[in-house]
């Protein structure tokens, strides 16, 4: 049993009902709040303010000062592996990340050493996090899941990714090579952050969807079961949160054969679902529609009542089912979080 003073997250995270979850949002750290643009402003463009410490961490701890969070999500993004095994990344106004063209397998997997140290600027992000965080607030480090970030590495922006589905059927040794090389990358940095004060780690398969149930096997639970495994042998013991949005019925499956301690669940997720997940053991993460947060009104305030009550009687984590939307209004994450903790948000940050 884990320590009752530890942070609540964590406490969720090992398996415990309390007698309200702990709340955190995916994309918490960003483009919603006017504090995050003066930065991003100053920064000059988003790799350096991800790749400047001091910067990064502020970022972090932006959402925290205004919202009764109960845990901080460190202000990086899932594409800083590949640039660190050296593929071109940029990011367009107004448009998203882009990649240049898919280098050699074998050159990839020999920059997998150098890679950890180029991302060295990420543990030191976390490191001044975690000094300044409040002991009972958790911080969480993430990476991408490689079967999204081989998306966007195959295709070279964010799309459709039918490109990336078809040469899962036609290049497949050439895909599981690279699945290969994400897993040891990711592995290293996932461990990089918890060693520099992550206390929970979370994989975001983001483009889960559509993946018939023998591809999902092998390039959605593989690779994240490699990839824990690989961080559990470093002596990493931080909880993980397996993230796979869009995945559908196939959850099910990822809850029993990925190694997760808490399954995250997007906005599709039924509520019989995550109460089978908790029945077996697991805890459970989701699953509020951003763009209801977005919109507001009652049937915000009612969607966050129906979620506490269909999920609140087993270990439970408050989140969206996504990230949240640049475009959404303050005053409905501080009526959210409100809600959920009982905490009001702080007028200003």
């Amino acid at each position: 049993m884990i320590n009752a003073q530890a942070p609540r997250l964590l406490r969720a995270l090992a398996g415990e009902t309390l007698e309200r979850p702990p709340v955190w949002f995916m994309r918490q750290a960003g483009r919603s709040l006017p504090e995050y643009r003066e930065l991003r402003a100053r920064a000059g463009d988003f790799i350096s303010l991800a790749m400047n410490p001091e910067m990064a961490a502020e970022v972090t701890l932006q959402p925290v000062r205004r919202f009764p969070f109960d845990a901080a999500i460190i202000f990086a993004d899932i594409l800083l592996i590949p640039r660190a095994l050296g593929q071109e990344l940029w990011f367009e106004p107004g448009e998203g990340p882009r990649l240049g063209p898919l280098p050699p397998i074998r050159a990839l997997a020999d920059e997998v050493a150098a890679s950890t140290e180029r991302l060295s600027p990420v543990g030191e992000t976390v490191a001044r996090v975690r000094a300044e965080l409040e002991p009972e607030r958790a911080l969480i480090g993430f990476a991408g899941g490689p079967w999204t970030v081989a998306t966007y590495m195959i295709e070279g922006r964010g799309s459709q990714r039918e490109a990336a589905r078809a040469y899962a059927y036609v290049h497949r040794d050439e895909l599981d090579a690279l699945l290969d090389v994400l897993v040891e990358a990711t592995a290293r940095y996932l461990v990089l952050q918890a060693r520099s004060g992550a206390q929970a780690l979370q994989i975001f398969e983001s483009w889960a969807e559509n993946l018939a149930e023998d591809v999902f096997e092998r390039v959605v639970i593989r690779p994240h079961t490699a990839i824990i495994e690989k961080v559990r042998a470093a002596g990493v013991t931080a909880p993980f949160i397996g993230f796979p949005r869009g995945a559908g019925a196939l959850v099910e499956i990822y809850a029993e054969a990925a190694p997760v301690d808490c399954v995250g669940l997007d906005t599709q997720a039924p509520a019989a679902l995550g109460r089978r997940l908790q029945a077996q053991g697991k805890t459970i993460q989701g699953a509020l529609d951003n763009l209801l947060l977005r919109a507001g009104g009652p049937a915000l305030d009612a969607r966050v009542a129906q979620l506490l009550q269909q999920w609140g009687g087993g270990p439970y984590v408050f989140n969206l089912g996504h990230g949240v939307l640049p475009d959404t209004p303050i005053e409905h994450i501080g009526r959210v979080v409100a809600q959920v903790t009982g905490k009001p948000a702080k007028a200003a940050a």
